[in-house]
């Protein structure tokens, strides 16, 4: 159990038997003639909805035992993606592409990824931080006011549409970071 104090980004909780991440915390605030309070907002790992909770010193909160299981991309067709047990590639899981939301934008066929399990069921896949991923489109560099350094917009592999520097060519590998899906270097 938790205590109101400990409820900070990045920590997963259970709230009405369903796990939530917690995105935002206002830390521990006191007003005059009030108790201390913990506002947090949270994602429903399940549902995907956000909602908003203050907790108190009464509040005990439940962290929620998330465990992870490598699952292998093997491809993604008519609106559902399919994985596999990397150690036994027979036994396979169906998602709907809508299940993985832009996931599937970082994810090459044949890369290994955690399944985030809560009760021995998949609820979600966590990905790493950055990914390489190979240009497939790219606009010719164009001469001109490049003071600043101007950039363009390229395709890469799996359909990912990225801003890069005007060196970036078709054939590069390009270093992308998920969570905010910006170029980072050139690898």
């Amino acid at each position: 159990m938790l205590s109101y104090t400990e409820l900070k980004p990045g920590k997963v909780i259970v709230i009405d038997d369903e796990p939530c991440e917690i995105v935002w915390s206002s830390g521990i605030v006191k007003k005059q003639r009030q108790k201390p309070h913990n506002t947090v907002k949270m994602k429903n790992l399940v549902t995907g909805a956000t909602l908003e909770k203050t907790f108190t010193q009464a509040d005990k909160i439940e962290e929620a035992e998330l465990d992870k299981k490598p699952l292998k991309f093997i491809y993604a067709a008519r609106g559902k993606a399919v994985f596999a047990n990397p150690d036994n590639p027979k036994e396979r899981f169906e998602f709907s592409q809508e299940e993985l939301q832009d996931k599937l934008l970082y994810i090459k066929e044949g890369a290994v990824i955690d399944a985030l399990l809560f009760d021995d069921e998949i609820i979600g896949f966590k990905l790493p931080i950055k990914v390489d991923l190979e240009v497939v489109e790219a606009p010719p560099n164009i001469k001109g006011n490049t003071a600043q350094g101007g950039t363009k917009t390229v395709v890469v592999e799996t359909g990912l549409k990225v801003t890069t520097p005007l060196f970036i060519e078709v054939g590069d590998i390009i270093r992308v970071n998920t969570e905010t899906g910006e170029y980072t270097e050139r690898v």
